[in-house]
């Protein structure tokens, strides 16, 4: 009977371990945003609109239904060439074709 509480004391140990090292790693992780047409084709993290599903999926360079995760507060210095503004949105657009 005392090796069976050993083992139980060693795995509650060993899980509460665990839970500090994965709580110490989240907090040590700088803020990031999602920033949408910076991402290459192919490139993006996630959500790239109509007949796209997740990550990779972008079809264009810049695609301004695409994101990326960014260091906060770097989004929008970031160049887009299909955004209205010539950088990183913090939000969807839909971009004009440049004549």
């Amino acid at each position: 009977m005392d090796i069976s509480r050993s083992a139980f004391l060693a795995g509650a140990l060993a899980t509460a371990v665990t839970g500090l090292a994965t709580t110490a790693a989240a907090a040590d992780k700088p803020a990031r945003e999602k920033c949408f047409g910076v991402s290459l084709a192919g490139y993006n993290d996630c959500a790239a609109g109509p007949g796209t599903s997740c990550s990779g999926t972008s079809k264009v360079d810049y695609q301004g239904n695409a994101w990326k995760l960014v260091p906060a507060g770097t989004c929008t210095t970031m160049v887009s060439k299909t955004s209205p503004t010539g950088h990183g949105q913090l939000a969807a657009y839909t971009h004009a074709k440049r004549r």
